[in-house]
């Protein structure tokens, strides 16, 4: 069904409660475009963490020295699935609101019987299922070239659905202030990359010579990668892992804000 056509039979929310039609066909809408070019946004980035994985985990790093009591190989697969799920989270969902906007579909959204919250709700929920959802491929996919535990699944599962939460809501962010497909890229490439390669995906900071491990705590990538390697390897991490926790969720916490504001001042949907 149409996204116009499922979003005219939304029902309206009653007090209280949220429009689950609606989020419903928002989801279903974005799972199925993405469904449609499986091909590019889930073998795409698997393909390219593992050819990660075949150079630095099985070829470089056979010939490294542990991390503490963990292998090379082991120690870099939480900062790759890191950096697979930063960048796919931001890219699926500032295409996702991109594009209504850049077709001019976006105001069925404004005029259909759906909240702010239930359109972020829809939008962030099937970007933030794509992403959990390459995180767990490539955890998978991990095991064929290097050998390694996770030690704690809860907190794994945790770091994962939140970072793709927050950099979905962030993408989505993106997503309402780019007024052309190349700005969408800027962001990921220009910084987010960097500061994810710098954040300890191939090294733990305490490598680094100071001053260099002090400016690096200023880095914010850096506690989400050492949040979600104490999952695998506690003793690997950089930072404590409650300070990992609050960085996410006043990241979370932002990101939310900043949504709300767009869609209750209508801030470059309504133009």
């Amino acid at each position: 069904m149409p996204q116009s056509e499922a979003l005219s039979r939304a029902r309206p929310a009653s007090s209280g409660a949220l429009n689950l039609y609606g989020i419903q066909a928002i989801y279903r809408f974005e799972m199925a475009r993405w469904i449609r070019t499986l091909g590019q946004s889930l073998f795409s980035p698997v393909l390219s963490t593992s050819l990660y994985f075949i150079v630095f985990g099985s070829a470089i790093g056979s010939r490294m020295g542990s991390i503490g009591d963990v292998s090379y190989g082991a120690f870099i697969v939480p900062g790759l699935i890191m950096l697979s799920i930063l960048t796919e989270s931001v890219s699926n969902a500032s295409f996702g609101i991109y594009m209504p906007r850049w077709a001019g579909t976006i105001y069925e959204l404004l005029s259909a019987p759906v909240s702010a919250l239930e359109a972020v709700c829809g939008y962030v929920g099937a970007a933030a299922t794509k992403s959990v959802v390459i995180g767990l491929v490539i955890l998978v996919t991990a095991r064929v070239f290097v050998d390694y535990e996770v030690q704690n699944w809860p907190v794994m599962l945790l770091f994962l659905v939140l970072t793709s939460v927050s950099f979905c809501l962030f993408g989505f962010i993106l997503g309402v202030l780019a007024d052309g497909f190349e700005k969408l890229q800027i962001v990921p490439m220009l910084i987010l990359t960097p500061l994810t390669f710098l954040g300890g995906t191939f090294y733990s900071i305490t490598m680094l010579p100071q001053p260099w491990q002090t400016i690096a705590l200023f880095n914010p990538i850096v506690y989400l990668i050492s949040g979600f390697r104490w999952a695998f390897f506690a003793d690997a991490a950089d930072v404590n892992i409650g300070l990992s926790l609050a960085a996410i969720s006043v990241f979370l916490v932002i990101c939310l804000s900043a949504v709300w504001w767009i869609f209750k001042t209508g801030y470059r949907l309504k133009n």
